[in-house]
């Protein structure tokens, strides 16, 4: 069975943090946890994006969003939801 995995991410970004969250969802389609990420509003501040992924795989994407996060200082441009 599958699980939705969701993230926040702000509006209004500099370049340097629109790179790294693209390179964030890049990373994530490249290791094959998903084949594609969805964007919604949530309203003025942040998007939400969501993707599939197999039940096994879910602690291993978190885990993997939360480290990039702090790796790349985004915590406060992305939040796993």
């Amino acid at each position: 069975m599958e699980k939705a995995i969701q993230f926040k991410v702000r509006k209004d970004l500099d370049p340097r943090q629109q790179l790294t969250v693209i390179k964030l969802k890049g990373s994530l389609i490249a290791k094959g946890y998903t084949e594609i990420i969805h964007i919604s509003d949530q309203d003025d501040e942040f998007h939400i994006n969501s993707f599939e992924t197999d039940a096994e795989k879910r602690n291993d994407v978190q885990q993997y969003i939360a480290a990039f996060i702090s790796s790349e200082n985004l915590s406060d441009t992305v939040t796993i939801r």
